[in-house]
Formats: structure tokens, sequence, C-alpha cells
């Protein structure tokens, strides 16, 4: 269900959320540049900017930035803040478009969009180095943080009926032990800046997409095709309603007031 080895990182958060909240809050004074760069670099060695200058944003043809350099950059060209996106197959959700910044973004698992400068960046890995490819960027719809979170409550207790409906204490002890916990959620480090409202949706939406992940990790204890099939059925609103949970939580521009 969840795509690549760059999505999540030690703590569970996918990279283009922590980089969308701390580079936002960077951006409007909240944040000192050291902490931008411990909260988004953590254990990596580096973490560059390419693609800028195709974008004719000045600068050295085919160069790549620093993480700093690239963001300011971004900065000067109006950057108003940075948001998460976290497409699936089926499901663009955080996506405007056009198509090769939404297939690049599809491949990641996840992007960052920056409100008024009309970019999105999108990582790739190559061992401890991170590369955000810069591409043009349309304008996106966004789900609101109380319909997402509203969303989300609904889905995680229908989720838990159908699953237990399929004994998922059976094939799947730790799901049920995740599921029976669902009020103990890891606390997630955000910045200043980030309201309280969208670090608890984020919370909640990485703790479904924890029991997602578990659920889908293998389908051995499931004896027929059609209980595999029936197991999928089941997490996929989970699975898209967490997204739905982090894009709205990790985007500025439906943040609530």
């Amino acid at each position: 269900m969840t795509q690549g080895l760059l999505e999540h990182d030690t703590d569970g958060v996918p990279l283009a959320l922590r980089t969308a909240w701390w580079a936002t809050a960077w951006l409007r004074g909240a944040v000192v540049t050291d902490l931008l760069l411990d909260a988004v670099i953590g254990e990596d060695a580096t973490h560059v900017v390419a693609g800028l200058d195709g974008l004719g944003l000045g600068g050295t043809p085919d160069a790549a930035d620093t993480l700093v350099t690239g963001l300011g950059r971004l900065r000067a060209e109006g950057a108003a803040s940075f948001g998460l996106a976290l497409p699936a197959e089926g499901d663009p959700v955080g996506l405007g478009g056009p198509r090769p910044f939404n297939d690049a973004a599809l491949e990641a698992g996840q992007a960052v969009v920056v409100a008024g400068a009309g970019v999105g960046l999108v990582p790739s890995r190559v061992g401890a180095a991170v590369t955000w490819r810069a591409y043009p960027a349309e304008r996106r719809q966004l789900p609101d943080v109380g319909e997402a979170d509203r969303e989300l409550r609904s889905a995680l207790p229908r989720t838990a009926d159908a699953l237990a409906d399929l004994d998922v204490a059976r094939w799947r002890p730790e799901v049920a032990d995740e599921l029976l916990n669902l009020r103990h959620r890891t606390p997630i480090q955000a910045p200043a800046g980030v309201p309280a409202r969208c670090v608890e949706l984020a919370a909640r939406a990485l703790q479904a997409r924890a029991i997602v992940d578990l659920a889908l990790a293998d389908d051995g204890g499931a004896v027929a095709v059609h209980e595999i099939a029936a197991r999928r059925a089941v997490l996929l609103p989970l699975a898209r309603a967490a997204r739905r949970g982090l894009v709205a939580a990790g985007s500025p521009e439906v943040w609530p007031s």
C-alpha cells in the first residue's frame, strides 16, 4: 500500500511531510536555519535541490543547490508555504498537475508543493543523499482539515470492525493490538506554527497507515485468494483516509486560522 523506502523514515513520518512543516516554519521565521537542517536532513549525509535552473530561476545550468540555497531561491520567487502531496495509484491527493510533476510524485509516493512559486519538489534517495527535483506545479485542490479529520475518525472504527470480522487476531495479532490502542498515539515533533489540530490529525493518520502496513505486510495468514482480496478491500478506505489526513495536516493552504 505504501511505496518506496523513501516514504517513511525511522519515526514513521514521511520525509515530504517533515520538510513541508519545517520549511514553512523557516519561511515564516518561526525556526532558524540550523533547526530546519536538523529536522529535514536528520541522519542523512546531504539534501540538494536540483532543476531550479530549468524553471528559469537563474543560476548555473545543471547545477544543484544546497537545501538552504534552494529554499532561499524559492522564497525569492514568492514562496508562501510548503505543502504535502501523498499520491497513490488512482488517488492523486495533493497534486494539481501538470503530468510530469504528477508522474514523478506518484513514482516517489510523495512530494512537496511550493505555494506561491508554482514549483513542486520530488525527493529521490541514493544511499544517504537525497535530491529534491524541481518541477513546474499547478494550483491544487486540497481536503479540508475538518473534513479529513472526520473521514479518518469514521474510517478507523469501520475498519476495526471489518478486520475483526475477518479474524485479524488470528492472522495478524499485532494489528489487533494496534486497533485496541487507537487512543494511544506516538507524539510527533512539529515546529512552531503548525496548528495543534493538524499535529493531532497527522499522528492519527500515521497510526492508521501503520495499521494498513502491518495488515498488508504479508498475505501468509490468508488461506485463499478471496480472503486476500477481502483484506485489501477493507483496508483501502482507511489508507485513503490516512493519506487525505496527512495531506490536509501538511498543507498550510488549508490550515485553520
